[in-house]
């Protein structure tokens, strides 16, 4: 990306209420880059899809101001942002052939029919479905459709598309095999796209960037890397992959790094994120895939005695429980050829710099409190 095309969209200010009590998008302050693939990640009503209907000019922001290449767009109807927009319904018209479908947006705007059929052609050919053109909808595939559904939004060439769970209807081998369909065909196209998704593998897997959404706000935007591993709070941790959590009190802070005790005289330090006193209570996360069993009396920092309790066989990998003599757990990935049994005392270890802890976020008020995250994931 250009690093002087930034600000391209702009979200300043936004927020989002429709009983003017609670906030559906708080504080929105966001910029998407000129030809940036960003997706919107969150579980249902953190805000992600209001968020797209009100760049897309299906809602209006309560508060605050959405531009578009410089321009306000808060009075701009939706047929006046030269926006494509993908559904997963794919809502395509059952009683037009595909390439009538593909015309459309076209055709609402006067545009004269031999340069419709050139662009037709055009978009048709780029989702490879140019033999299908006289066809129904209801004469294809679902992958096919949203090919379709794709070739519609694109065929205007629009300065951005947005995708709203636009794979969502598709079975994992078709949805997988058009992730990088789409991905290829931003890279041809340089279109700015807006994408929203619940499916943390489908963000990571194909965005330049993602904004995280929890409970209307954003709670991190960074590149997928720094998202997994880097989380700014327990619940980024916990929503992007898998992770462990393990609940204690701080010890000790130095350097960046604090001691927390996890109880039954167990102790491991870790990267200290918002942690500021000694005694305060802290979730300490790490990535299963970051654990790793001491075989030979050498560890990497952080070491644990631990009972295996379960273990599953997925061929390219398996994922052991162990149970650790505090009464919480941690899973493990680990290699296939590993050996381990129900019942057999193991020793864990990681590095301090493979884990995080953050302040423990209180609950109900009573004082003790609970980390946003997935405290001790099932083996699964």
């Amino acid at each position: 990306m250009d690093a002087q095309a930034k600000g391209f969209v702009e979200f300043a200010g936004v927020e989002k209420s429709y009983d003017g009590r609670t906030l559906a998008v708080k504080h929105l302050d966001l910029s998407i880059a000129r030809g940036e693939f960003l997706t919107f990640l969150g579980p249902s009503g953190s805000g992600k899809t209001t968020t797209l209907n009100m760049l897309a000019g299906f809602e209006r922001p309560t508060r605050g101001t959405i531009t578009l290449d410089g321009r306000s767009a808060d009075a701009l109807p939706p047929y006046e942002r030269n926006i494509g927009m993908v559904f997963q319904s794919y809502a395509l018209f059952p009683h037009m052939t595909v390439a009538d479908n593909v015309a459309f947006p076209l055709s609402v705007r006067k545009c004269p029919k031999e340069e419709i059929r050139r662009r037709v052609d055009k978009a048709l050919d780029m989702v490879r479905l140019k033999q299908f053109g006289e066809r129904s909808p209801t004469q294809l595939s679902g992958g096919q459709q949203q090919r379709v559904a794709l070739a519609r939004a694109l065929v205007f060439e629009p300065s951005l598309v947005l995708m709203d769970e636009p794979l969502g209807a598709l079975d994992k081998k078709l949805r997988e095999h058009m992730q990088i369909e789409l991905m290829q065909l931003h890279e041809i196209l340089d279109v700015t796209i807006v994408y929203v998704t619940h499916d943390q593998s489908e963000a990571l897997t194909m965005s330049d960037r993602v904004a995280v959404f929890h409970d209307g706000a954003l709670a991190q935007i960074g590149t997928p890397d720094a998202l997994y591993n880097e989380p700014a709070d327990p619940f980024v941790a916990s929503f992007i992959g898998e992770n462990n959590t393990l609940n204690g009190v701080v010890e000790r802070i130095s350097g960046g790094e604090c001691r927390v005790a996890l109880g039954d005289g167990l102790h491991v330090t870790a990267l200290a994120v918002g942690i500021e006193t000694e005694g305060q209570r802290a979730a300490v996360t790490v990535r299963p895939e970051r654990i790793r069993l001491v075989t030979n009396g050498q560890h990497d920092g952080n070491c644990l005695s631990a009972t295996v309790s379960g273990r599953i066989y997925l061929g390219d990998h398996q994922r052991l429980l162990g149970s650790l003599g505090n009464g919480q757990s941690l899973t493990l990935k680990l290699g296939p050829d590993v050996a381990a049994a129900n019942g057999d005392p193991v020793m864990v270890s990681w590095a301090p710099a493979d884990c995080r802890a953050f302040p423990m976020i209180p609950a109900d008020g009573d004082g003790h409190g609970a980390a946003a995250t997935e405290q001790q994931r099932r083996v699964s």
